[in-house]
């Protein structure tokens, strides 16, 4: 495990904060112009290439002693550079910071510049030399009272260098800026839904390209030709090429994929040039759309302006305008449109602090500060997401009360429950009132809304009315701002179609259960890749798996078998019939170190392959499906008229002694234990649904039910 440090520009620390925990990297905390998190190189490898807000990524490395220069020198000396610089390479060392002794930061750059050097010299009789531009090792020292941070820099050149924009217009906005506006106006979610996007002084077409290879989902550094590790001995070349393909079949469809409108305008004909260039370097060219326009002339009402979308701008000024009258004209051209015909609309403007505050508003508050550069800059954000926002003081309506009071009651019978077990994903609220049909959970900083189908007798727009004031009602009770709600409509699923991709944006978070870290989905699909209600069950795995071989019949994704694994299982087998799910286990497996050939995985129809398999096991989950009728299926699978057979034909694969665990979410379930298909012989069976619902899921009709059934010797 190895610390690491991302920076970024001041004011968009949470930004960047977001965007790592997106990423699944470990213990992220914000800081003062930067993020700190942990994790193998790896995850330092994918902050490098996925981070569009950061500007640099540190590998930390040690603390030196530097109360005076000699000492700084001599601790500098003693660490072992010979580990990461080979000697004939090149270096260079960034130096911040100043105390009493050491008051020049080029004095503490050649200090351990000379330290290095020396040490290599000593050793090899060759000494490298320093190289500024791209060096094999880049060094980066920070300075804290009397004690020097050392790490390395694995960026090695600013990470807002995308390597697309060769042309620009004056006082251009920094990429990494850029991506920051883009996240705090939720636009990943909103390029998910279609929603079209316009930046109407779009310059040289940072916010427009930036915006085109977010919502394709194209890493930020896949077109970079140099990063800090490229020459440092302790580099994983093997490592980062995995990275780099996936990213770039991410890319690929991604850009297949991508669905909402993205447009770029400005009046100056040469900006509009250069932003085509930088497009087509950028490789969305094709997918972006910019044209001549001048924002005084617009008219709004037609057909792109309908329903919602994003708008940024980020307003000439300084060399770009140099008309400080137009600038302000400008601005409150921008703010009339926001508050008038764009009111439905979520924007991220940015503008400098010399044009004033007084110039420009947006409800909601005041502009937060960032920096473009050396430039101090207000950054205006209104994010009316597919969630609708509430201002904090107005009150909430009759029916958003109850529903809220509803959900703060919740919170407090599971309190003792939480404060003991401290799950990190739970359900909150499944339409306890029917009025507000929604199932409500807790993935983290994150809630998950599922919207229930209404039936077709209820009137859609009264059915539209109570779901923005349930939404209204869970970001006030849950203080979740709308950025982390996702919502999803819950319909009647037949065959595998609640296995179905219902979106592409490919993000993944990493979350915590009984020691075990595994990887969910709130956007892509209906389910989220982990069943929150089998939490008891997987922890009874985990506890009853040590030295046995362990079989996980449709697996989903695989988190009952990482539990297993976890708890000891000598060898385990997951068996499903989808490719895409079974990759999403074999990652869940990868994350959490298991041995990939002792718990192997095999794509088969379950249905086909239990009674054709001479493998033996000693523990078994069986959690089929409902029912399912998939082309893939050499049969149809209801599982209220199949579960005997089922449970017969998996039982024979249990070694004497064994269990099997069957469970089934069929509502309205009847157990038929029918000895003409032999389910009982030399078998026990025990209902133990009771023992599988924690607090959060102990209702009635329970989610599902679950028996336990064990083979005698």
């Amino acid at each position: 495990m190895q610390k690491f440090f991302a920076t970024t520009a001041k004011g968009l620390e949470a930004a960047l904060a977001s965007e790592l925990k997106t990423l699944g990297l470990r213990d992220v905390r914000a800081a003062r112009a930067g993020v700190s998190f942990t994790g193998e190189l790896e995850a330092g490898l994918r902050a490098c290439l996925w981070s569009r807000v950061a500007s640099r990524v540190v590998m930390r490395l040690d603390n030196l002693p530097a109360a005076t220069a000699d000492a700084l020198y001599e601790s500098a000396r003693a660490f072992p550079w010979e580990e990461h610089l080979a000697p004939e390479g090149t270096l260079a060392v960034d130096f911040l910071g100043t105390n009493d002794e050491i008051r020049n930061t080029q004095f503490g750059a050649v200090t351990i510049k000379d330290a290095i050097v020396d040490r290599l010299r000593d050793r090899n009789g060759v000494r490298p030399s320093v190289e500024r531009q791209q060096p094999d090792l880049r060094v980066n020292a920070r300075l804290r009272g009397e004690t020097v941070l050392l790490g390395i820099d694995l960026s090695g050149d600013g990470l807002h260098r995308r390597g697309y924009r060769l042309e620009g217009a004056g006082a251009p906005l920094r990429e990494t800026l850029a991506a920051a506006m883009l996240i705090y106006a939720d636009w990943p979610a909103r390029a998910a839904a279609g929603e079209p996007f316009i930046d109407p002084v779009c310059g040289s077409g940072t916010l427009v390209i930036e915006a085109a290879l977010m919502a394709a989902n194209c890493a930020s550094g896949m077109d970079r030709d140099y990063f800090g590790f490229s020459g440092w001995l302790g580099r994983d070349d093997a490592l980062w090429q995995s990275l780099m393909a996936d990213a770039e079949a991410r890319c690929e469809a991604g850009l297949d994929a991508l669905k909402s409108a993205i447009n770029g305008y400005d009046i100056n004909p040469e900006a509009i040039r250069q932003a085509r260039a930088n497009a087509r370097r950028a490789g969305v060219g094709s997918l972006v759309h910019f044209d001549e326009g001048d924002l005084f002339h617009w008219r709004p009402d037609t057909a792109e302006f309908k329903g919602g979308g994003l708008l940024t701008a980020n307003p000439p000024y300084g060399e770009r305008l140099g008309d400080s009258q137009l600038r302000d004209d400008l601005s409150a051209k921008l703010e009339s449109l926001l508050h008038g015909p764009l009111r439905s609309w979520g924007a991220a403007v940015i503008l400098p602090q010399e044009a004033g505050r007084g110039s420009f508003q947006l409800p909601g508050g005041a502009p937060q500060e960032a920096f473009n550069g050396a430039i101090p800059c207000d950054l205006w954000i209104r994010n009316t997401a597919s969630a609708p926002a509430q201002a904090a003081d107005a009150p909430l309506s009759e029916g958003a009360t109850m529903l809220a009071n509803r959900l703060k009651k919740n919170l407090k019978r599971l309190k003792p429950w939480l404060k003991r077990e401290a799950p990190e994903c739970y359900r909150v609220y499944d339409a306890d009132m029917p009025e507000y049909a929604v199932a409500v959970d807790r993935y983290g900083e994150w809630v998950h809304v599922q919207e229930y189908q209404p039936p077709k007798d209820v009137d859609p727009q009264a059915a539209a009315r109570r779901f923005d004031e349930a939404l209204t009602a869970i970001g006030a009770a849950l203080d979740a701002p709308p950025e982390r709600i996702v919502v999803k409509l819950r319909k009647r699923q037949r065959g595998e179609t609640q296995y179905t991709r219902q979106d592409d944006q490919g993000r993944f978070l990493v979350v915590e259960e009984h020691g075990a870290r595994l990887r969910v989905n709130l956007t892509d699909y209906l389910d989220t890749g982990l069943f929150l209600d089998h939490r008891p069950l997987r922890r009874i795995i985990q506890q009853e798996s040590m030295g046995k071989r362990f079989l996980n019949l449709f697996c989903y994704t695989g988190a009952i078998t990482v539990h297993a694994a976890l708890g000891g299982a000598y060898e385990s087998l997951s068996v499903d019939m989808s490719g895409n799910y079974l990759d999403w286990a074999r990652r869940n497996l990868d994350e959490n170190r298991c041995d990939p050939k002792r718990h192997r995985i095999e794509r088969a129809d379950c249905l086909y392959w239990i009674p054709r398999s001479r493998e033996r096991f000693d523990l078994i989950v069986l959690d089929p499906p409902t029912f399912s009728n998939s082309k893939k299926m050499v049969e149809t699978l209801d599982i209220q008229r199949d579960h005997t057979m089922l449970i017969s034909q998996t039982a024979a694969l249990l070694n004497p002694g064994g269990t099997l665990f069957f469970s089934t979410n069929r509502k309205r379930f009847q157990p038929q234990w029918d000895a003409d298909f032999g389910v009982s012989d030399g078998l026990t069976i025990t209902e133990i649904t009771a023992q599988t619902l924690d607090p959060d899921f102990n209702r009635q009709p329970p989610p599902h039910r679950c028996w336990r059934v064990e083979k005698g010797l």
